[in-house]
């Protein structure tokens, strides 16, 4: 990815044009590690450069990194499993499933100094349109700061629970923007016995974090046939570990086997070697039809699939505006040609001006998975922009009982609980995002179609709730989610919702898919009351006179006059279940802070949930977090206090919350 200066100069950056760290940058071993700011992890291979880095700039070598001496590794390290996922009939006639697949390669933070654990502003890319990505790399890397990147914990909980792989970042960057062909050398070295020591630490480092394998970028030139056959020998050797521990490898087609750095924009004769050792391979931008045609012909003639060759898009500076050549890619009238890879779809952050709201974000970003239409049911067929979800079957993971979700997208302007602000403050972590809808938003309606929206005004937990609002004049059928939930004589369901104007709910549910793709949910319709303008309320519904698996949920609303509908939770259960209580809470200071650790709660947890007591036996929201340890910065004593009271619980997957586990911090 190299023919852009500018955007090697925000690689070179730490991506940090955009992306300014809310929290001090600090280098992580600059003080006792006991009690500061815990950041994403970032090496170099082996040797260090001379001189020293810049502010905030930590230089470490992997093939000296262990888990038993990795002091943040508590706070790095990703706890929620990869979930399982399921591609239900597709919403449109045109998106495809088992064809096409999407990487999607994102800029989260700078390179150093990008916290561990989210930080104190709304302003992220809270990416939430999962269900179309396949596999998410965590981009970045620079010659200044490191050069290997492992994803911070929040983004891999999250693409977890959603069912999505995460690859760590290797970049060998470019003779021009500070490369150095030792560093190559470095990655690939071998020890007495043959082996590839940095192949078996970059498994390990991967374990240990919790994440799935790796993107292996060497776009260092220069390089010998040599030093390609080590290259080689490296790629087997970390395929062949990785895969022991369920990880995957991708290759960027820049290197090619003389060990020269020549982009082809093809799978061909001089990079093919590469692909046979990964699992897949990202084609540089330079691709053309033919080339994309002839890549698919030689993977199938490798014996292996076309979609496991990703055509590289780059949306970095024009976003959904970029024009693509989409009949090359994914064509509408012959199968698939390949997979594609989106190069920075966080445009839809970054191109906003610097006053973008969350709201503004999800809207740019709707647009670009969704299409100009935002209803992935009615796509627009003139759209220059072929959005995934006309293109690519939407996926899903709620197929298990306990299900429930907050419509929480892992960013908001305050924190709430219960319907109530329990913390003014702006906050990110996408570990506590929910499993959201991933058909945003299919409506059905004989009238006007309402917006809906993740919505971040109020909320009942967390920080955004969906807002249905418009003057429709006929009932609206809003479809939520695709669903495999088994049945019995004790599921029940509830909607925590709230109206501004008179509005009768219907809890809509369907167990047989729709006949075809495109055609409705055929729902069945169960009265959940009329709302009047008020309060948050919980209505509680019986399913027990249904049988088998609910296929998918929804509502339908019905409103005399204007619809301004709110809805803050759905949980679908057979019995409520509330957590067990953490243990062993215990706090140690540092010149800028907390550190937070505990024993987890036996049994499942979703999260953990951190407060202050504070004298008048308030509780302030401080953060939650899916690890057992969490930092929060600036903490000072409340006037006239002497010593703080803090408490930890657990959260369950339907939201109820265990008692909590205490700890007093002397001031």
């Amino acid at each position: 990815m190299h023919h852009h200066p500018t955007r090697r100069a925000v690689v070179l950056a730490g991506a940090a044009a955009a992306l300014a760290p809310a929290l001090p940058a600090r280098a992580a071993t600059s003080v006792a590690p006991k009690a500061v700011q815990s950041y994403a992890s970032y090496w170099y291979p082996d040797s260090l450069p001379p001189g020293t880095p810049g502010e905030g700039i930590t230089w470490r070598s992997l093939k000296s990194w262990r888990a038993a001496t990795d002091t943040d590794l508590a706070f790095n390290a990703a706890s929620v499993p990869l979930a399982p996922r399921f591609t239900p009939i597709p919403a449109n006639p045109t998106a495809r499933a088992g064809q096409a697949r999407i990487q999607s390669l994102v800029s989260f933070g700078p390179t150093a100094a990008n916290p561990s654990q989210g930080s104190a502003t709304a302003d992220y890319y809270a990416l939430t349109h999962w269900a179309y990505i396949d596999e998410l790399v965590f981009w970045g890397g620079s010659s200044g700061e490191g050069l290997i990147l492992a994803p911070n914990a929040p983004i891999v909980d999250a693409a977890h629970r959603h069912g999505v792989p995460v690859l760590g970042n290797v970049f060998l960057p470019p003779v021009a923007y500070g490369g150095q062909l030792q560093w190559t050398r470095d990655l690939v070295q071998k020890d007495a016995a043959g082996r590839y020591p940095l192949a078996a630490r970059l498994v390990a480092v991967a374990a240990a974090y919790g994440f799935d394998g790796w993107f292996v970028n060497a776009e260092t030139d220069g390089g010998t046939t040599a030093l390609a056959t080590d290259m080689l020998g490296f790629l087997t050797e970390l395929k062949r570990l990785g895969a022991a521990e369920g990880q995957r490898v991708t290759w960027y087609d820049a290197m090619t086997t003389n060990g020269s750095v020549s982009w082809q924009g093809a799978l061909n004769d001089r990079n093919q070697a590469f692909f046979k050792a990964a699992d897949t391979m990202f084609l540089d931008f330079r691709w053309s039809p033919a080339t994309l045609a002839s890549s698919a012909a030689k993977a199938e003639q490798l014996g292996r699939e076309r979609r496991e060759v990703w055509a590289g898009v780059d949306v970095e500076s024009r976003g959904y505006d970029t024009p693509v050549d989409w009949d090359a890619i994914v064509p509408t009238n012959k199968p698939h040609t390949v997979s594609y890879g989106f190069y920075r779809p966080e445009w839809t952050r970054n191109h906003l001006p610097a006053t973008r709201t969350p709201g503004d974000f999800h809207a740019a970003d709707d647009r670009f998975w969704t299409g100009p239409t935002l209803d992935p049911s009615r796509p627009d067929p003139a759209a220059s922009w072929r959005a995934p979800a006309t293109a690519v079957a939407d996926r899903s993971t709620v197929s298990g009982l306990p299900f429930a979700s907050t419509f929480n997208t892992g960013h908001g302007l305050r924190w709430y609980d219960g319907g109530r602000v329990t913390s003014p403050a702006q906050w990110n972590h996408l570990g506590l995002q929910d499993r959201l809808p991933s058909r945003r938003w299919i409506t059905r309606t004989e009238g006007q179609h309402p917006t809906v929206t993740l919505d971040f005004a109020d909320a009942w937990r967390g920080g955004s709730s969906v807002l249905v609002a418009g003057t429709p004049g006929a009932p609206v059928t809003l479809d939520l989610y695709a669903t495999r939930l088994p049945l019995s004589r004790r599921t029940v369901v509830e909607l925590t919702h709230r109206a501004a104007a008179a509005v009768t709910v219907e809890l809509a549910v369907a167990t047989a898919e729709p006949a075809a793709p495109g055609q409705p949910q055929p729902y069945r319709y169960l009265p959940a009351g009329t709302l009047k303008a008020g309060a948050w309320t919980t209505t509680r519904l019986s399913l027990a006179a249904l049988s088998g698996t609910v296929r998918a949920i929804g509502v339908r609303l019905t409103a005399p006059g204007p619809l301004d509908y709110r809805l803050g939770a759905l949980a679908v259960h057979d019995e409520p279940q509330v957590p067990a209580r953490p243990r062993g809470l215990k706090v140690a200071a540092g010149t800028d802070g907390l550190r937070f650790t505990w024993r987890g709660a036996p049994g499942p947890v979703r999260h953990y949930e951190l407060h202050r007591v504070l004298p008048d036996g308030t509780r302030r929201f401080l953060g939650g977090t899916c690890q057992n340890a969490y930092y929060v910065p600036g903490a000072v004593a409340e006037p006239g206090e002497k010593s703080a009271r803090f408490e930890v619980r657990a959260v369950g997957e339907l939201y109820t919350v265990s008692g909590p586990a205490p700890a007093v911090h002397p001031w």
